[in-house]
């Protein structure tokens, strides 16, 4: 058996950015502390089945995130460039976000698709103990089941997300710079 040295190629090494680390640990901060306070605000005044939909909104929303975190990451430029040269609206957006993938994947993936997950999992222990209080169940067994329910579910539509996302990476990045262009400058 020959023995080779295998040798990839290296990428462009990119400075490691502090500044960025502490603006997107602040950002998550303040993210979960708005998406958390609203969700405990609105699951407090709602009945039931109202608050299952606003789980279901918290589960879609993390698997779109992070969706579109994993396709911005595997997306080619090669496609925009092209775009761009022929003044495709929406191409430079996408250009801007392919290259900055670390950070678009950092943002949607760690940040919002991670504090969906969290408060998913937080508003399902709300409404699991309101299902228990209201039919006099046993409050460990209704928790189990609907934590796993809403795990289950946060995990099938993850799966989902990345093959779509590892499929159709450069519509999914376009359909997405579409949108973020008007909040950018």
């Amino acid at each position: 058996m020959i023995k080779r040295k295998v040798k990839f190629k290296r990428k462009t090494k990119k400075d490691f950015d502090l500044k960025w680390v502490i603006k997107i640990t602040a950002l998550a901060f303040f993210i979960t502390l708005i998406f958390y306070g609203t969700s405990e605000l609105i699951l407090k005044q709602v009945n039931i089945f109202l608050g299952i939909l606003v789980i279901l909104i918290f589960i879609l929303l993390g698997a779109l995130f992070d969706m579109i975190g994993i396709a911005t990451a595997s997306a080619s430029e090669i496609p925009f460039h092209s775009m761009a040269s022929q003044k495709v609206k929406g191409a430079k957006t996408a250009l801007k976000l392919i290259k900055e993938a670390e950070k678009v994947s950092a943002l949607c993936n760690d940040v919002i698709g991670d504090i969906c997950n969290i408060i998913s999992g937080g508003a399902g222990i709300l409404i699991a103990t309101n299902i228990a209080y209201y039919y006099k169940m046993d409050s460990i067994l209704v928790t189990l089941i609907i934590t796993s329910i809403i795990a289950a579910g946060t995990i099938g539509c993850k799966a989902l997300g990345k093959i779509l996302a590892v499929n159709e990476s450069e519509g999914i990045v376009y359909k997405t710079a579409s949108v973020v262009k008007y909040f950018i400058k």
